[in-house]
Parts: C-alpha cells; structure tokens; sequence
C-alpha cells in the first residue's frame, strides 16, 4: 500500500495563453503557483475572466498550461487524467435525462469495467451518501435541480477519485437550495476526506465552505491573495456568526482592492 502524496495538486508558474500569435490572442492566468494539501478544502474566487475555470480545467488535464507545470497526486495532470484521480461537477449536473439516476451514477463504472454486483453494491453507497437512496430508479426530469447536482456529484465520486473539481456546481440554484447543498457538499466531504476545488462567484459561499479562499485578480489571473479560513464547525448559524462577517469582508477587501489596483 502506497502513502498518499502530501499535495494532491501542484501548479508551478503557470501561464495559460489561449489562439497564441492570433489577432484573438489572450493571456488568460500569468505566473501562477498554487500547492493545495491532501484532503483540503479550497475555493477559488474572482471577477468574471479572471480564469478560475481556466485553472480548474488545466488542473484536471482539459487544456494545457503555456508555460509552467501542474501536478495532481505526485504524477503530471495528464497522467492524473488516465488515471482517474479526479471526478469533476460542473454548473449543470449534465446527467443524461434517458437513464434512470442508478444508471447516470454507474455509467463511469461502466466504462472502467466493473462488473454488475460491483456497480450495484457501489452505486448504493453513493445514493446512501447523497440521501436520494429512495431515487434510485427516478429520471433526472422527477427531480429538483438540487437533487440532480447530489447525482452529478455522486457520479463524480462513483469511481473513488481522490480529488473531486467543481465548477460553480451551484450557480444556478436558489439561494435557499444553494445555502443546503453547501451544507450537504460539507458533509460528503467530511465523510469521504476527499480533496476538493471549488470555483464560485460567491464570497458567502467561499467563506462557508473552504479552509482557504484563492483569490485571483481580474485578467490576465494572478493569485492576489491566499485567505485562510478558520470559523470553527460549519452549521446554519455560522453564516450568522461574527466570525464569518469578517472572513467574508476580508475577501470582499481583497476582491475591491484586485479591481481598483487596474483602473
């Protein structure tokens, strides 16, 4: 049995260039180095094109740095990539709205080979830990668009990927449905210990769930900030607390001072 890398990812002077020597040329992150710990929990924030999801996706191996390196688990993003390191969730839960919600979780298991029992006993699990257990054999139309982001994110966790990438997965989602799938995504977490990235627009959000908020200055993207968050146990009444008033007008502050450093 092999020990688990201190540092699940690792990006080293980063630089993404998208249509180089193009008309359309854009320089979309600049010199960017980024070390996130195993079994962290950490928020990328920023105004819209700062490159967030740029990031996320050079992580997970979608597109490739211009210049500089990016690490998952010890091993190049790439070869993370083929070894399914990672699960990824984005915006929409993209489940395929013919398959019942067992068959949307174990179409990866699918696809790597397990077999029948294996799937059935994994896909389980997965409903257990997204409490939709009941749902098994609904099409994603019969459910809420929370519910179809628990899917999206037990598909994601299906295959025991250490690291789990999400792209603003509540960005479309009432604020009275995003305040408990928060909570809900707090759980899984602390249930599985896995490591996760998360992209949003929302300070509040990024201040509830994260042990640290990156905060990345408008385009090109640099890291402006590295925001530790330290507000005790995660509950309802934390968004109340005095606490996290201040953790949120801390990367308010740092979000205010990125813009008015380029006017």
């Amino acid at each position: 049995m092999t020990d688990k890398p201190a540092c699940a990812v690792e990006v080293s002077q980063v630089t993404k260039v998208f249509n180089v020597g193009k008309p359309n040329q854009v320089k979309a992150l600049d010199d960017i180095d980024l070390t996130v710990s195993d079994g962290a929990f950490v928020s990328l924030i920023g105004p819209s094109g700062c490159g967030k999801s740029t990031l996320l996706r050079l992580i997970a191996a979608l597109t490739h740095p211009s210049e500089g390196t990016v690490c998952v688990n010890d091993k190049s993003a790439d070869q993370a990539r083929l070894d399914r390191d990672y699960g990824m969730a984005f915006q929409t839960s993209a489940l395929f709205k013919w398959r019942t919600i067992t068959d949307n979780i174990e179409l990866p298991l699918q696809l790597m080979g397990w077999s029948r029992s294996q799937r059935k006993e994994r896909v389980a699990e997965m409903l257990d830990l997204v409490k939709l257990s009941e749902f098994g054999d609904h099409y994603p139309n019969e459910l809420s668009g929370g519910m179809r982001q628990r899917v999206a994110i037990a598909r994601a966790l299906s295959f025991r990927p250490s690291l789990l990438l999400m792209d603003e997965p509540f960005g479309a989602l009432d604020e009275m449905t995003r305040e408990h799938m928060q909570t809900e995504l707090l759980e899984i977490w602390n249930r599985t210990g896995k490591t996760v990235v998360f992209v949003t627009h929302s300070i509040p959000e990024a201040v509830f769930l994260s042990q640290r908020v990156i905060v990345m200055s408008p385009r090109p993207g640099r890291i402006a900030s590295d925001i530790s968050v330290d507000i005790g146990e995660r509950v309802f009444e934390t968004r109340e607390s005095p606490e996290f008033f201040a953790k949120v007008t801390e990367v308010r502050e740092a979000l205010r001072f990125d813009h008015g450093a380029d006017e």
